[in-house]
């Protein structure tokens, strides 16, 4: 049997692609390849002929969709750096597999302290591809482990860890749900409403502008300005009402109308609060929590 290490390192980035492609999005057609890497038919051909070498039980041939698919004892050749598959996920597929380069300068980032099983990753993507419904266990802060019914319609990084934004067929309504939090992912055969993709979820369909402004108890604003690149004092942002509470959390802005928390851990003051009338991540944010209750009390 062929080993992957046999090809060329050209040859070993389209492999992983297509298996990536493959086992992310539950399909993979000769011409995906074609067209990520610029080859020519024969040369796709030739690829997927040396996957199936390598891995003979790993895809199966879909003759009604004309593709190919990952069989049910699929297991990857490669391994897959979660951080990577997720950035591999939210910006497109890029340049396929880690080949462990040398950096051109030390480069440290703070990382990641979950890291999603791949198979949850891998079932729950497919589903959205094929937007289908999946039944999943899933264990919440409030109510434990629990078997649920989700269709699956989008991936978000919050920026500590990742999510899938899915319709809640209990709740009956879009909800987040953390990916390490889930287990035991299975796809529902049948047809899901129009209610419950991704079109009809009005929330990631909004965009919020938020004005992000230095910390008005900051002695020395210019700093924070300069931290961002503010114009005129002000940094405009853009995000999903499905994903802003997440922004301002991340980032610690103060949400509160009158910048009430401590501005030594909020360098940030989000000026334009109102815009998040109807946003329900807001909820998330610094400072809403605690302006919401000063307004019930009075």
């Amino acid at each position: 049997m062929a080993e992957p290490l046999d090809a060329s390192q050209a040859q070993r980035e389209r492999l992983a692609f297509l298996e990536l492609r493959a086992f992310f999005t539950g399909e993979l057609r000769r011409s995906d390849i074609e067209a990520r890497f610029g080859i020519k038919p024969a040369a796709s051909s030739r690829d997927l002929a040396l996957y199936r070498e390598i891995a003979p039980d790993n895809l199966e041939y879909d003759a009604v969709g004309r593709c190919y698919r990952p069989s049910p004892s699929f297991a990857p050749v490669f391994e897959f750096n979660p951080n990577r598959v997720l950035a591999w996920l939210l910006q497109g597929f890029g340049d396929g597999l880690d080949l462990g380069l040398k950096q051109a300068a030390p480069c440290e980032g703070p990382g990641q302290l979950t890291r999603p099983n791949m198979h949850v990753l891998g079932s729950i993507t497919r589903s959205m591809c094929a937007k289908r419904a999946t039944r999943i266990s899933y264990l919440s802060l409030s109510s434990g482990l629990k078997r649920r019914e989700i269709v699956p319609v989008a991936l978000a990084d919050n920026g500590l860890r990742w999510h899938v934004r899915a319709f809640d067929r209990e709740k009956g309504r879009f909800g987040d749900f953390v990916l390490t939090r889930i287990s035991k992912v299975q796809e529902i055969e049948g047809e899901v409403e129009e209610r419950e993709l991704l079109g009809a979820d009005e929330q990631w369909a909004r965009m919020v502008e938020m004005e992000l402004a230095p910390h008005p108890g900051i002695e020395h604003p210019k700093a924070i300005e300069a931290d961002y690149g503010m114009h005129d004092g002000v940094l405009r942002i853009k995000a999903r009402a499905a994903l802003a509470g997440y922004v301002l959390r991340r980032w610690n802005v103060d949400a509160s109308p009158d910048h009430r928390l401590e501005h030594s851990i909020h360098n940030l003051w989000l000026r334009n609060p109102q815009t998040l009338y109807g946003v329900e991540s807001a909820a998330l944010a610094p400072g809403q929590r605690e302006a919401l209750e000063s307004a019930v009390n009075g």
